[in-house]
């Protein structure tokens, strides 16, 4: 079968497309047979995807980085035609800032490794996410984390992990909170909070493990909602939150990190809201997450 490679020439401050000619020869040298077509513009990738599904390529791989992953994730379930038909053959060549779906699930970062794995052909059952009627696969949130993501997307001057940052810093000086009633399987929650951040992997920005139980083999979401009053409060969380073992945030009383197959969020001021790591609304004041387990096809060593 014939690969289709889309090509987000964007990500990574337009590294991607400098990288290409790199990555094209690791595909060949891995005897990938393969036809490669870039998306032109913000969500391109997923009219891309699902057209590349239709046409019958397979497998269907994301060149470029999380927001890429996340635009073609959402190609394949626009061509899926069912809400229980499996999505891929799905592959990815990480040419991202951050690369954070690929080291959530311990695929190779390396060019020659991760055409290795789409060579090999071998899948592992992957759960993806839902928000409303946006797929993700590997985090998504309201609150903070969205704030966050809209200051770092401004940011053109800065480069790198350190973009990621310092528009966390930025974000957390602006103290921005929310009234929320919160629902999920056996549980819920109403009153102030500062984030709702839902993850299908452990770590987001490259840096912060929001979600750091999380698993995106178990056939669960993983969600974490708190709420911190002053500036200071939720600076002296930040540290915290770059801690994957103990003493992570999420065991701070205020912080509360729960397993689930459904959460529901109702916001009085509305927030904005990302999907991995592109946001999808200025002003969400709804939104219901759903698991679909192991509906993904990921392409892994």
């Amino acid at each position: 079968m014939t690969a289709k490679i889309i090509l987000n020439p964007y990500s990574c401050r337009w590294k991607a497309r400098e990288r290409w000619p790199e990555a094209a020869a690791a595909l060949k040298a891995a005897g990938v047979d393969f036809e490669m077509v870039e998306s032109s513009g913000r969500g391109h990738a997923t009219e891309l995807a699902a057209q590349a599904v239709r046409d019958g390529f397979a497998p269907v791989v994301a060149a470029g980085g999380d927001g890429t992953v996340g635009e073609v994730v959402n190609g394949l379930a626009q061509a899926a035609g069912s809400e229980n038909a499996p999505l891929g053959p799905f592959g990815v060549i990480p040419l991202g800032t951050a690369n954070d779906m690929i080291h959530n699930i311990n695929n190779p970062l390396d060019l020659a490794g991760a055409a290795a794995v789409i060579a090999a052909g071998k899948t592992r059952p992957m759960d993806v996410l839902r928000v409303n009627d946006v797929y993700f696969a590997n985090n998504a949130a309201l609150g903070l984390e969205p704030v966050v993501s809209t200051i770092q997307h401004e940011m053109v001057w800065a480069k790198g992990l350190f973009r990621y940052l310092l528009a966390a810093l930025t974000g957390i000086m602006r103290n921005p909170h929310w009234d929320a009633r919160i629902s999920w399987d056996d549980g819920e929650f109403s009153g102030p909070m500062t984030l709702v951040t839902v993850g299908n992997g452990a770590v987001t920005g490259g840096l912060f493990y929001m979600t750091p139980h999380a698993d995106p083999f178990d056939g669960k979401l993983t969600f974490v909602y708190g709420y911190r009053k002053t500036r200071l409060g939720t600076l002296a969380m930040l540290p915290s939150a770059m801690k994957p073992g103990a003493g992570s945030y999420v065991e701070q009383d205020d912080i509360h990190e729960i397993h689930a197959t459904w959460l529901k969020v109702l916001l009085k001021q509305p927030s904005p809201a990302h999907a991995d790591g592109e946001i999808f609304s200025r002003g969400l004041r709804e939104a219901e997450f759903q698991v679909q387990p192991g509906r993904l096809q990921m392409l892994v060593p």
